[in-house]
């Protein structure tokens, strides 16, 4: 625990910190200067890779500042994997987001505020209620840190409108810096985070996206079942293979087991318990592949992933960049593979635009759903609903895709939030003294056995909501688990405690009353074409061959260099035609006659040759070398009987 003398008396050393809580003698490339920019007070933005351990750069400073850190993330799974970790660690972290009740979210906000926690998480949609705001501006609040802050720009590809509300949030705490981390962003994304955020002045820390150690592969494929098992029998270790649909996860990883190898499937339509299980079993190694679509990869922490396989085209670059930068963590070689043919860049514009939604869409959809949870007008707002999608789709004979494309255009609206892979456990708190409780067990001795078994199991229910175990809950009475769950039934019946089954479907929160909504259909059509615009940079990126994979996409993200990886699909082929006789003539003759004016900087042959292919340069010099034309020593490059 965070025990002894407060941090504010000991200001402790960043490494010391590092070392205490994470183990780590060192810090990661850049994380310290980060940390050190948000501990004088600047409001900074860390763009560092997928594994490159961002929260370290939150984390770290919200100890060594005497206070709470609010931090804003917009994935409930993510959070609550981060809150879990930090516990493990003896750091106090709670959550707050739209699968808890009114009751839980006020008791937890109230222990911000009498500094029983270190770290507050909060779902965006939460930072709008008037319940947040009321505690916040009470709360002892020294660092704001925003993940996956390309959420905040209405130019990235996962806009976010109530991340909108962290400028406002700002206003409350006008002396408190705030640290934006996330993995992709364009110089576009970049600039509007800064802006959005309210930045005082620019400040920016960006660890190059470039990975060594990964092989970026677009392979024309039109049987893509069979080269996908050649690349898992040619490649030892674990990977992942992204595909769209739940029912292309359950195929797929059939079709891989069938050819022995240990493969299983992951998709958000599994319960919680099922995901948990499929994805540890996958990263202990018990299952070697895991066939998932893009529900899985948040907070998987495995560096030993040596391939990464897109069956499909990605949305956009951003998307396959994260994903594919899940493979090769521990800085060995590792594959990422995406199954292109020309003909999938045509087939995935045309789906696109078939599910393109209108505003009118919006808008039906928007009704239905009112009329689905029983909404009154000018009612409805702020209040989090169980939303089985499925349900409402069949009840009201349209696709669910379709349903869920709109839920994502309403929520670009700022109209609803909407949470998917929600799992709360099941919690109960005592809603009297102990002095009642005896009283009850004295008026129902059948149920004092039980209620002494969760007071021995649960001693803190008394002052807050308490996650249950109700399985282990029903071994310690020689029970069975659903008479637990009638005897907390009736001990709510009672009025003897406040019991909260879990929960594992979607939430959906009305961010307006109905009827007070406002839709915006000039915004709804330039979204649309923002998003055409990122598929068809993702089809610029398959069909190209010229230019090599890892310099395509680091341009994306605004990083420009001049060197090749030499290990992409482009690279490879470029080699292979270099080592002909008459382009390796070529080059040959053009940089003899460079040499023969006297030896040249290995770093400046490029400008002096007029050779603008890198890997064709590297491969020619190679090659004159190992025929003994030239030498290269202490970066200069000598013609040989000169």
């Amino acid at each position: 625990m965070l025990s002894g003398k407060p941090l504010s008396v000991l200001k402790p050393d960043i490494h010391d910190i590092l070392k205490q809580y994470w183990g780590y003698d060192t810090f990661r490339p850049q994380q310290e200067e980060i940390i050190r920019s948000v501990l004088a007070s600047n409001d900074t933005l860390a763009l560092l890779p997928t594994g490159g351990g961002k929260s370290v750069c939150f984390q770290v400073p919200g100890l060594a500042l005497d206070g709470l850190t609010i931090i804003v993330s917009p994935l409930v799974a993510l959070m609550k994997d981060q809150v879990e970790n930090l516990l493990q660690r003896d750091i106090p972290a709670t959550a707050i987001h739209s699968g808890m009740s009114f009751r839980e979210m006020d008791i937890e906000l109230d222990n911000c505020i009498f500094g029983k926690y270190r770290f507050l998480y909060v779902s965006p949609e939460r930072l709008q209620t008037d319940l947040f705001i009321a505690r916040a501006i009470q709360m002892p609040v020294k660092l704001i840190a925003v993940d996956e802050a390309h959420c905040i720009s209405q130019w990235g590809y996962d806009f976010r409108p109530e991340y909108l509300k962290i400028g406002e949030l700002r206003a409350h705490f006008p002396h408190v810096p705030v640290i934006a981390v996330t993995a992709t962003a364009t110089p576009d994304v970049v600039d509007d985070i800064q802006l959005q955020l309210k930045f005082a002045a620019p400040n920016v820390f960006q660890s190059g996206f470039g990975r060594d150690n990964l092989h970026y592969l677009v392979l024309d494929e039109e049987n893509k079942m069979q080269r996908l098992l050649s690349i898992i029998q040619k490649t030892a270790g674990s990977g992942i293979v992204y595909v769209r649909s739940r029912y292309q996860t359950q195929q797929i990883a059939k079709f891989i087991t069938q050819n022995k190898i240990s493969a299983t499937y992951y998709h958000a339509g599994l319960s919680h318990a099922d995901r948990d299980k499929r994805q540890a079993e996958w990263t202990n190694n018990t299952t070697r592949v895991i066939v998932a679509t893009n529900a899985f990869g948040m907070g998987i922490d495995k560096p030993d992933v040596r391939f990464v396989v897109h069956m499909d085209v990605p949305d956009t670059l951003e998307n396959y960049f994260q994903e594919a930068g899940r493979a090769g963590r521990d800085g060995q070689k590792a594959y990422c593979a995406l199954l292109y043919s020309p003909a999938d860049g045509v087939e995935a514009v045309e789906k696109y635009e078939q599910q393109r939604v209108s505003a009118e869409d919006a808008k039906k959809v928007l009704k239905l759903m009112h009329n689905y949870l029983n909404i009154a007008d000018g009612s409805g707002d702020g209040v989090s609903h169980d939303f089985d999608l499925q349900a409402f789709a069949t009840k009201y004979n349209t696709q669910a895709t379709h349903v869920y494309n709109t839920i994502k255009v309403l929520e670009q609206q700022g109209i609803v939030s909407f949470t998917e892979n929600i799992y709360v456990p099941p919690k109960i708190k005592f809603l009297v003294d102990n002095y009642t409780l005896y009283e009850y067990q004295i008026k129902y001795p059948v149920m004092t056995e039980f209620v002494k078994v969760i007071l021995r199991s649960y001693g803190g229910a008394f002052e807050n909501y308490v996650p249950i175990n109700e399985s282990e809950l029903a071994r310690r009475v020689n029970l069975k688990r659903d008479e637990v769950v009638k005897g907390l039934a009736r001990l709510q019946q009672n009025g003897i405690i406040d019991y909260r089954p879990q929960k594992e479907l979607p939430q959906l929160v009305l961010n307006y009353p109905r009827g007070g909504e406002l839709i915006d259909g000039k915004s709804i059509e330039q979204r649309a074409t923002l998003l055409k615009q990122k598929l068809q940079a993702v089809i610029n990126y398959c069909a190209q061959t010229q230019k090599c994979r890892q310099r395509k996409l680091l341009e994306y993200f605004g990083e420009h260099t001049s060197a090749d990886c030499g290990k992409c699909d482009v690279c490879i082929e470029t080699r292979k035609k270099i080592t002909s006789s008459n382009e390796f003539e070529e080059y040959r003759t053009i940089i003899e006659n460079v040499l023969t004016q006297g030896p040249v900087q290995l770093t400046a042959f490029a400008s002096a040759t007029g050779i603008q292919h890198q890997t064709q340069l590297t491969d020619a010099l190679r090659k004159m070398a190992e025929s003994g034309l030239l030498t290269i020593k202490d970066g200069w490059v000598h013609l040989n009987g000169k």
